[in-house]
């Protein structure tokens, strides 16, 4: 796993330089003290992780990561806590050290990494490696609340949001339905129409072009449908 650090401070790009440089599976392959050098580099070399300063001149650091197009794993670095939940916005960021950095915040820091990192594989018995575990972390009105994959029953797309609807509750998300399904297990989730994601397992019934999740009748577009059928234990 390469990565590149991004801050306008010697001091502080030496110490997680030194952090790397203690990590066998990390290599550090360049250092930048300006945003633009950097994008220019990442431009033209493959990179799976990118730390990276919050305050630069110029520049901050989401700024930097909403200029990438296909951004690579990003770890912000900074001083500041009070942009923890801005952080979680973005799909890139994997995590948020707040410097100084310790030898073991930087370890569990590179866990998620490698984790976020891991592609999905699916055995013989649909069981899936999930990169993000059994659970999924949504941010509301600047709370992140925590959901059990296996408790939601659907996922329904609503203009610049969408709902997810879990056994108990129904929490509004400002998200897309494309950016979920990327986080979510395929063995256990499908799209059955270009404004519904279901839990295949809460399946109770299905009648011609829909199908029944607890009281929730959605329907099922022509182009979902032959994936749908593939998936169901017929007799």
């Amino acid at each position: 796993m390469n990565c590149i650090i991004v801050d306008d401070e010697a001091a502080a790009r030496a110490i997680i330089g030194q952090l790397c440089q203690a990590v066998e599976d990390l290599d550090l392959i360049e250092e930048f003290s300006g945003a633009i050098d950097a994008i220019k580099f990442l431009n033209q070399h493959n990179v799976d992780l990118v730390f990276l300063d919050i305050h630069m001149p110029g520049f901050s650091g989401f700024d930097f990561v909403q200029t990438l197009k296909d951004p690579p794993k990003i770890v912000l670095t900074t001083s500041d806590r009070n942009f923890a939940i801005e952080a979680y916005e973005y799909e890139a960021i994997v995590d948020y050290l707040v410097k100084p950095v310790t030898a073991e915040r930087f370890e569990k820091c590179l866990q998620k990494v490698r984790n976020s990192l891991k592609r999905p594989v699916i055995s013989d018995g649909d069981s899936e490696d999930f990169p993000g575990g059994n659970e999924l972390y949504v941010n509301i009105d600047r709370r992140l609340i925590k959901l059990d994959l296996k408790e939601i029953l659907l996922i329904e797309a609503k203009g610049d949001y969408i709902e997810i609807k879990t056994d108990s509750e129904t929490y509004r998300v400002h998200s897309t339905l494309k950016k979920i399904k990327e986080k979510l297990p395929s063995s256990l989730f499908l799209q059955v129409h270009r404004s519904f994601i279901i839990n295949f397992s809460k399946i109770v019934d299905i009648e011609d072009n829909s199908v029944l999740i607890e009281k929730n009748v959605i329907p099922i577009s022509r182009s979902n449908r032959p994936e749908l059928m593939r998936r169901l234990n017929l007799l």
